[in-house]
């Protein structure tokens, strides 16, 4: 994994937009990465975030003032399959640590989706049908593998008339 893994991300972070967001708007953002030699922490909310980067003797510990604007829906997917149409990220977990050759990363992202819960896991069964991804389904979980090994799910959940639901990617 050796920290390449961290480069999107912090991308993302960088190419961030500059328009200014409401006060509790945009996405979550948390990611935590290292190995025996430093890693790199990323945290947002509505109130600003940090970064750190260490390793090796060096730190570096910045501020990142205002909410982190990410345009994550539309770059997001699993084997070409997205999330259901018009659902917004409120949130992006990352914790991937790779230490004495056992590298490991989980992702979580939370969303909403303007569907029931049902009728957005049936579009993305289909979606992932379409594609040749094998899922199984429980109630209105997804899960299964895509095609690099790691094991991803889906979860739906009544949010009032629409869905909330959290995708978890797992990579041992």
């Amino acid at each position: 994994m050796r920290l390449a893994f961290l480069i999107p991300p912090m991308m993302l972070l960088a190419a961030c937009g500059s328009e200014e967001k409401k006060s509790g708007e945009g996405t979550e953002v948390s990611i935590n990465a290292g190995d025996e030699h430093g890693g790199v922490q990323i945290r947002t909310g509505k109130d600003g975030g940090n970064l750190k980067i260490g390793g090796g003797g060096a730190a570096i510990d910045i501020d990142i003032p205002d909410f982190v604007d990410l345009d994550i829906e539309s770059d997001f997917d699993i084997d070409g399959v997205k999330l259901y149409p018009g659902s917004k990220v409120t949130k992006v977990d990352v914790d991937a640590v790779d230490k004495g050759g056992a590298d490991k990363a989980t992702v979580k992202l939370g969303f909403t989706a303007p569907a029931a819960p049902t009728k957005a896991a049936d579009w993305m069964a289909s979606e992932f049908a379409k594609k040749g991804v094998k899922v199984t389904r429980s109630g209105d979980t997804l899960a299964g593998k895509d095609k690099d090994g790691a094991d991803f799910r889906v979860n739906f959940a009544p949010d009032g008339a629409n869905a909330k639901g959290e995708v978890v990617i797992v990579k041992s």
